[in-house]
């Protein structure tokens, strides 16, 4: 069976004018009740490329806990989805929400090695909160502990 078909989150590389950029999916269930990967935030070529060390350890890391072990050059490809596992697919999916709109490279590494330290289960909390309705508040405060905002 493959890897994506079972994995709670996933991202995507897509090439972009500017650059490399990204899409981070959480496996759900859809109003029929089927479970799908799901859009959860998108990576613009700028955050991308502040997230590459995150991305990068993410994939690997997961693909580790599978038993499934990568190339070097296979890690950051484009197009196929990477399976995340829920400790890291929590840390990337947070990094995503917080990163949206955000434009100060420095602040957004600064976030990514947070977020490359963070523990999983409080990724997850964040996540969890983020995702809820009237997340401005949880997202605000997650961007202030991070230092992706002064």
């Amino acid at each position: 069976m493959s890897r994506i078909r079972i994995a709670p989150f996933a991202i995507r590389i897509v090439q972009r004018k500017g650059g490399k950029a990204g899409i981070v999916y959480r496996r759900q269930a859809d109003p029929k009740g089927r479970d799908r990967l799901q859009r959860l935030a998108s990576l613009s070529p700028l955050t991308f490329s502040a997230a590459t060390p995150l991305l990068r350890e993410a994939i690997k890391a997961s693909a580790a806990s599978q038993h499934q072990p990568l190339h070097a050059g296979q890690v950051l490809t484009t197009g196929a989805f990477h399976a995340l596992d829920g400790d890291w697919g929590a840390r990337v999916a947070c990094y995503g929400i917080i990163a949206s709109g955000l434009r100060n490279a420095e602040r957004l590494i600064s976030a990514t090695h947070h977020l490359r330290r963070a523990d999983p289960n409080e990724a997850a909390w964040w996540l969890g909160l983020m995702t809820r309705n009237g997340k401005v508040r949880a997202t605000r405060a997650l961007r202030i502990l991070t230092e992706a905002v002064k």
